[in-house]
């Protein structure tokens, strides 16, 4: 049962976060009590908001509060009075003084708001600590790289030659960085969408997995969601995920933005409501198209759909209680690897460092795919686990067995990148004669059909 709540502060959930205003991600208590853990924090995840600047803030903050609610006090108590002329003056005086005050207070508070909502998350022991990509660590490998009697090709060469990729279009039509995916290969993402979804909601194929990993968790399936494609600005900023706005498409005349990510708006589902503990974990499947500009990105990438602007993703998104959320990570991890294992296609899990997280993460794994074409492995997958960063601003609770109220814990995580996961099936199953293989697990989807050929 879901109960809908207002906006309101809360109380302690762990040792290392204390529930706050939903704008706020990490407490300021917290901050005030620990400020040489949050320095060290910033260093190791690149932040360079400084610590001291917060707390002299805070401080001028708390300072304002107090005097307001002095002269306030002041002011209600010779209200109450039948003053002279001249102490009507002084209380005229002392509605203006406050009334400046509360100008301070407020630009204060803005100030203070902006610097705590750029804070990364805190950081879990096991992330390593490094300045970007190359700090990444792998932590282990599945399947042998695909190895061939011929020159692989790269899958913008194979999807021109079989007339299943069109760029040279699209970019007439749309630009640069958009595609139409043609004929089988169009039946093949809708393959990989039906396989995702008949295999992880069906809690045998979850009790599977959980048995194989031996986790102390949940059998409980996963609900398929077509969530909006849509935002409000203040949702996404709710959701920790506005910035960098520059990666974000914006319509002006609507106000909204269109999401990068099923997650953006799978996430909010709960905004502002309290879940009961019985009815955890919540766990979500979500297909939409994203969007993202990849600025930034000019020059790279720039041929077939490994970087376009449009895409498909199956995302995953989970709430959980706090005790029951780093297993549910390694939970997502284990159903992205079963995944992939049934496509038959080889790949590395990655701990992400430290410098290279998103700031809401605490801890990040990401799955690379071997693509023979280019010959190295690149990003498929990817498993953020954010503790209650994101769910302290969307104020969704957990109300647990004893009758205390917390902060669910959040994980994202991609099932498939789909325009990625149909590079890395036409790299690795590709034939001397530029035809596909088709994965034994896709064939029932395609009325059994077991090779992409030129037609």
């Amino acid at each position: 049962m879901v109960q809908k709540r207002t906006p309101s502060f809360g109380r302690r959930t762990t040792n290392f976060w204390k529930i706050n205003f939903r704008t706020i991600m990490l407490d300021i208590n917290f901050i005030r009590q620990n400020p040489d853990i949050i320095e060290k924090n910033n260093k190791i995840r690149k932040c360079k908001i400084d610590v001291r600047e917060i707390l002299k803030l805070d401080e001028e903050k708390r300072k304002l509060i107090t005097e307001i609610d002095k002269k306030r006090a002041e002011l209600n108590k010779q209200s109450k009075s039948r003053p002279s002329p001249e102490e009507i003056k002084k209380l005229k005086k002392l509605g203006e003084d406050i009334k400046k005050e509360e100008q301070q207070l407020q630009e204060k508070e803005e100030q203070l708001k902006k610097l705590l909502n750029t804070l990364p998350n805190l950081t879990h022991e096991s992330v390593p600590v490094g300045d970007d990509e190359s700090g990444n660590k792998v932590i282990r490998k599945w399947g042998e790289t695909t190895t061939f009697d011929f020159k692989p090709r790269e899958h913008w060469e194979l999807g021109e030659e079989l007339g299943v990729i069109d760029t040279k279009r699209a970019g007439e039509i749309s630009g640069s960085r958009f595609a139409y995916l043609k004929g089988d290969l169009a039946r093949m993402q809708f393959a990989i969408i039906q396989y995702t979804l008949d295999r992880i909601t069906d809690e045998k194929v979850i009790k599977e997995i959980i048995k194989k990993t031996k986790l102390k968790i949940s059998s409980k399936p996963f609900t398929p969601v077509v969530p909006p494609i849509f935002i409000k600005p203040e949702v996404m900023q709710r959701m920790a995920r506005l910035e960098p706005r520059e990666e974000r498409y914006y319509i002006a005349s609507d106000d909204q933005y269109l999401v990068g990510s099923a997650e953006h708006t799978l996430g909010p589902l709960h905004m502002d409501e309290a879940i009961n503990q019985s009815d955890l974990p919540i766990r979500y499947i979500g297909y939409s198209t994203a969007f993202r500009r990849e600025a930034g990105s000019y020059g790279k990438d720039t041929k077939g759909i490994l970087r376009v602007h449009q895409f498909d993703k199956l995302e995953i998104e989970t709430f959980a209680a706090p005790a029951e959320s780093m297993a549910e990570q390694d939970f997502i991890v284990a159903v992205q690897e079963y995944l992939l294992q049934g496509l038959k296609l080889p790949y590395q899990v990655v701990a992400i460092c430290s410098g290279d997280m998103g700031g809401p993460d605490y801890r990040q794994i990401d799955i690379e795919t071997w693509l023979p074409g280019q010959d190295r492995y690149r990003e498929t997958n990817t498993s953020d686990y954010m503790t209650d960063y994101q769910s302290r601003r969307l104020n969704t609770k957990v109300r647990l067995a004893d009758g205390k109220t917390v902060f669910a814990h959040m994980n994202d995580a991609t099932a498939f990148a789909i325009g990625r996961t149909l590079i890395a099936i036409m790299e690795n199953y590709q034939q001397k004669d530029g035809s596909i293989k088709i994965p034994k697990v896709l064939q029932p989807y395609m009325s059994g059909q077991k090779i992409i050929k030129k037609k």
